[in-house]
């Protein structure tokens, strides 16, 4: 292993701080990072694709763990640290300043001439920490195509939001996360982490979410589970009869799967939207 300062140095050698428009906290335990950097198994000589690593502390930890990371940063000010990682481990780290948002993350993966498939580990900036997860979810490519090819999503959020996405029926925090999270895949809560870890401190506390991909129910199109559990838990107070109205279809999908017009969405099972879904497709 290479011979690198502590995190916090190498932040006070570069002048960085943490960017709230960017909504950056920056963790710098580094034995806290080797936990995260484990939860998907052994990555030695697998492909990691991490977003938003700022001065790099998780990329640190996921060189160390053997893996070939590829990082997408939009804040400039942390390139130069990062390429002094890049330079520490020859051959294992390639840095893509940019909008993650906007990229085909499973093309920039296969332009490094790494293989297919890839992990993702992150430290997630809350302001767009929902918005990858969904499109993750959606297929790397946004096509519907399932499997998709990323292995494995293992990634920092509010934990409220994590709770969200492991949430079951009938709990105040059960949504349109959860049905998007579960239909196809599997997602457990696998850490949680103190505000204190982070400099500076959050608000909130958080979490790590790990999903993999499942099986994938047949005849069921993503864009119809999308559209429904959104029309759904947009007025989750009000009934099913009246929140998918307008939805084309879906009140007589209702009728066809057995489903009570008159429940309420956060009743309906992961199962049930799925049986919906499908009823519509």
């Amino acid at each position: 292993m290479p011979d690198l300062p502590p995190i916090r140095e190498t932040i006070a050698a570069h002048g960085l701080s943490a960017s709230k428009a960017l909504g950056q906290n920056f963790l710098l335990d580094e034995q806290l990072l080797d936990r995260i950097a484990a939860l998907p198994g052994d990555l030695t000589g697998q492909n990691v694709l991490e977003v938003g690593p700022g001065p790099g502390g998780l990329t640190r930890a996921l060189l160390r763990a053997g893996a070939r990371v590829t990082a997408i940063e939009m804040d400039s000010r942390c390139l130069p640290a990062l390429a002094e990682l890049s330079d520490a481990f020859p051959g294992q780290l390639t840095v893509i300043e940019g909008d993650a948002m906007k990229l085909d993350h499973g093309t920039i993966i296969s332009q490094t001439g790494e293989r297919d498939p890839f992990h993702v580990l992150s430290n997630l900036p809350y302001n767009v920490g929902t918005a990858l997860f969904v499109k993750w979810l959606s297929g790397a490519k946004g096509d519907e195509a399932w499997p998709p090819q990323w292995q494995s999503l293992t990634l920092m959020f509010q934990r409220e939001v994590a709770e969200r996405i492991v949430s079951r029926p009938g709990s105040s925090a059960y949504g349109r996360l959860a049905v998007l999270a579960q239909w196809r895949s599997h997602a457990k809560l696998a850490m949680k982490v103190h505000r204190s870890a982070f400099t500076p401190p959050p608000k909130v506390m958080s979490a790590i979410v790990h999903v993999t991909p499942g099986a994938e129910p047949e005849g069921v199109s993503a864009r119809v589970l999308e559209r429904l559990t959104e029309a759904a838990f947009g007025q989750r107070r009000k009934m099913l009869r009246q929140s998918l109205k307008g939805v084309p279809g879906a009140l007589d999908a209702l009728e066809t799967v057995g489903i009570q017009p008159t429940r309420r969405a956060e009743t309906v099972s992961v199962e049930e939207f799925v049986r919906l879904a499908r009823a519509i497709s």
